[in-house]
């Protein structure tokens, strides 16, 4: 399966090293080379363009912002996709997106916050890569999502009670995707990409000794 022509510029060179990020592993443990890709779902202002970001900066991993390779096929920004095209739609685009990626390419995406709302979603991302769902309280959100105007589903409705209810409903889709949960709470993006190799290499330790 090809990646579209935005992603196929971005992909590895064969002659890229495996992700291994020592360094920003707290305490000095040691994380397991990862070469496959990482979704990082979690509800708006969960941190996950910034986590991703850090990613690209300490491993070297490639970036996937879906809102903006949606926005970018679309020719319009997300807004207005809901406002013209409806949420379907872009769920649907949400959808394609994923099913584009192939496994093994590390990449660190960052999803929508409805993505995993889908459970065709969630099947494709296990398939192709890790699923770490970024959490964070209804404060915190808060907090980061009050001066931006680009999640539509939060305009009018920046208070604490509409978001700490929306996530309510969403916790449980977010809970069964993922393989790893990490807070965000109070971390910078470098400690929560440590958390996340930590919980990689804890997770691969367990799995080899299953296997």
């Amino acid at each position: 399966m090809n990646e579209p022509e935005s992603l196929q510029h971005a992909l590895p060179s064969a002659e890229e090293p495996p992700l291994c990020c020592d360094a920003a592993v707290p305490g000095g443990r040691a994380a397991p080379f990862f070469t496959g890709n990482l979704f990082l779902i979690g509800f708006m202002g969960a941190g996950k363009s910034t986590v991703a970001s850090a990613f690209h900066t300490l491993c070297g991993m490639k970036v996937l912002e879906m809102d903006e390779e949606i926005e970018r096929r679309a020719g319009m920004p997300v807004s207005d996709i809901f406002s013209t095209l409806g949420e379907e739609a872009f769920r649907q685009m949400e959808t394609e997106l994923i099913t584009t990626l192939e496994p093994g390419r590390r990449f660190v995406v960052s999803c929508g916050g409805g993505t995993p709302m889908r459970e065709v979603n969630v099947r494709a991302m296990r398939r192709r890569g890790t699923i770490v769902w970024l959490t964070a309280t209804a404060d915190t959100v808060l907090e980061r999502v009050a001066d931006s105007n680009a999640r539509p589903l939060l305009e009018g409705h920046k208070d604490r009670g509409y978001i700490q209810a929306m996530m309510n409903q969403r916790r449980p889709k977010y809970q069964a995707a993922a393989d790893i949960a990490v807070a965000t709470d109070g971390k910078d993006a470098a400690e929560i990409c440590g958390d996340i190799l930590a919980a990689l290499a804890e997770r691969s330790g367990t799995h080899s000794q299953e296997g």
